[in-house]
Order: structure tokens, then sequence, then C-alpha cells
């Protein structure tokens, strides 16, 4: 498999998945371990530092989009929904959170995938996510 950095147009401080550990026609697996001295700890709850919910929708969608850059060949990709959301746990500093993305529907460009979080066998988060992949005017 390709590097993460070599296929997402994201860049540090906005790239949230460190590797992609599983890829196949249906199916994306990435890891992304959330380091202490990330700096949005210091002003999401510093008291009891968490990783910001729209954080891990974001490793999520970039998860995704790893998969369309690679496996459908397009050339971008942008998130245009999440629908169904929901967050079950938090993820403290020092925490590996694993995205696991199913592909779903692909029609007219879009691409649907189930997304959910996961540290160890805990589910933390969960989704539905849509992409749109194109040339890069919106639906």
């Amino acid at each position: 498999m390709r590097d993460v950095a070599d296929v997402l147009p994201h860049k540090p401080p906005f790239l949230f998945v460190d590797r992609i550990v599983e890829l196949t026609e249906t199916k994306v697996v990435g890891v992304r371990l959330f380091r202490e001295d990330e700096h949005f700890f210091k002003g999401h709850f510093p008291d009891h530092p968490v990783v910001p919910g729209v954080l891990l929708m974001e490793g999520l969608a970039q998860t995704m989009a790893y998969f369309a850059l690679t496996q459908r060949k397009s050339e971008r990709v942008f998130l245009v929904g999440i629908d169904r959301a929901r967050f079950r746990s938090i993820v403290e500093p020092g925490k590996e959170v694993t995205y696991e993305v199913t592909i779903g529907e692909e029609r007219f460009g879009t691409l649907t995938g189930k997304g959910k979080v996961m540290v160890g066998n805990q589910r933390i988060a969960e989704a539905t996510l849509m992409g749109y992949a194109g040339d890069g005017k919106l639906l």
C-alpha cells in the first residue's frame, strides 16, 4: 500500500491518518495515534483533554478519501455529507484509534461509506459519509 502522505492532499497538522492497515474492494482501515503533544489538546477541555469529535469524523473522511484516490483512481475527493454521526465515548491523549470504512453505493461521482471509529474493541463513534470525486464543482 502507498504511504498516506503520498496519497492524501492533507498535510500536518491536518492529517489525521497515520497509516492504512487494510484495503480491499469494499473496505479500508486506517489508524492514528493521538499523541499527548497534539496542539488542540491545549484548548479542548484542558483539564481533561479529549480528541474533538469533528477530528474523528475528519479521520474517517480521510480514510475514505484514501480508498477513492487509490482504488477508484479519483484525482480529488471532497467530503460532502455526514449523516447519522454518533459519539459513544471519548478518545484521550495517547490512544490509537482505528478508522474502518465499508464502501457502499457509488453513483454519479459520489461515494458513500459507513464508518466507525474504534479504540481497541470499543466503538467510539460511527457515521455515514458521502464523498464526491470529481472536478471540484460540488453537487
